[in-house]
């Protein structure tokens, strides 16, 4: 069943890269009954523990989202900013905001340009330059903004909420990249904490994906698991104009199984597994290939002399921008992969895995 309030909750919180308080709060009192540890990285990772014996399987996801950071306020009060993570510079314009302060109040904007009146066609035909756009909040002054406790370092997400796309099946928010992901192993882990297992399982929620998959290799390495799989999001590819080249996903078929991304290759035992499992257990799932980007895994897999790992996705439309879109029984159905991989990957199926003789 969805738990439709936990992902409402997740996405309509705030939390770029190295700053992603809000969603770990989330994480932690979700899994906190649930768990027999937490522990944290030294940047802000957050992982929880079901078991102490047997080898290791790890199930993380992102916390943070793409969004902006305040870098100076104009003597007119105007914000600028920097991207913190990947933006096309054309879903940008004329977007709500909301700019978080250092005490947690919630400063509303829009990011503004100048109207295309007073440009030349020349200039008009081209993408507007991010370092053209600025953030109007209202102020009238640099000092009537710092007074509303606005200050450089302040992060700034798109002002969006969740909503169920005109009472179907797809889901509108901000930020799926990666709170489903986030979802998806914070009730995986509430389910298999109910189950007599031979391993131990791990989920995490890693911090600063966005910005180089640096939660990643801390988390990892401080776990030291014998798999793992990274939870995240990939491309849909069934919109106009997309091709098959481009993406070859869609929405509501199933979660994505990453044969190919330009971050890493999956091991080949691994996938074999939970392909077969998922074909066992009848669980739609999507194969897909990602030229252009990469999860976790990309640095999961190198920890230490090598983890096998793999990479799991919910696909979504229009990421990496104020509003995307999912499929929720794609999300449900990656739900339950993880648990079934959680049930079946024992010990006998792990050293299995790791034996290259």
């Amino acid at each position: 069943m969805l738990n439709e309030k936990l992902l409402e909750d997740l996405v309509n919180s705030d939390a770029i890269a190295g700053n992603e308080q809000e969603v770990r709060n989330i994480f932690k009192k979700e899994v906190l009954p649930y768990a027999e540890n937490i522990s944290y990285d030294g940047l802000g990772s957050i992982i929880a523990q079901k078991g102490t014996e047997g080898r290791k399987i790890l199930f993380a996801s992102h916390m943070d989202e793409v969004g902006f950071m305040v870098t100076k306020i104009t003597e007119k009060g105007f914000i600028e900013f920097q991207t913190i993570g990947g933006w096309w510079a054309q879903v940008m314009l004329a977007q709500p905001v909301r700019i978080t302060t250092r005490s947690g109040q919630k400063i509303k904007g829009v990011t503004g340009s100048k109207p295309p009146h007073v440009l030349s066609a020349e200039v008009r035909n081209k993408v507007y330059d991010i370092k053209d756009m600025f953030i109007d909040v209202g102020a009238s002054s640099k000092e009537e903004a710092e007074n509303w406790g606005i200050r450089p370092g302040d992060m700034i997400t798109p002002d969006t909420k969740f909503e169920r796309l005109n009472q179907g099946k797809l889901l509108l928010a901000k930020a799926w990249d990666n709170r489903i992901g986030t979802a998806a192993v914070i009730e995986a882990f509430k389910q298999l904490s109910q189950e007599k297992l031979e391993t131990q399982i791990f989920v995490g929620g890693n911090v600063q994906e966005e910005v180089g998959l640096r939660g990643a290799t801390t988390a990892t390495h401080l776990i030291n698991p014998d798999i793992a799989f990274a939870v995240d999001t990939g491309t849909a590819g069934d919109t106009p104009g997309m091709t098959s080249k481009e993406a070859d996903s869609i929405l509501g078929a199933g979660p994505q199984i990453f044969i190919y991304d330009a971050s890493m290759l999956p091991q080949r035992e691994l996938l074999n597994f939970v392909t077969d499992l998922a074909d066992h257990e009848e669980i739609p799932y999507q194969l897909t290939v990602i030229a252009g980007g990469g999860t976790d895994a990309g640095k999961m897999h190198l920890t230490k002399s090598g983890i096998p790992s793999l990479a799991l996705a919910v696909p979504v439309r229009y990421l990496h921008s104020a509003n995307s879109i999912i499929h929720e029984d794609d999300y449900l159905n990656l739900v339950k992969l993880i648990v079934a991989i959680g049930k079946h990957l024992n010990q006998n199926a792990i050293q299995s895995i790791l034996n290259y003789d």
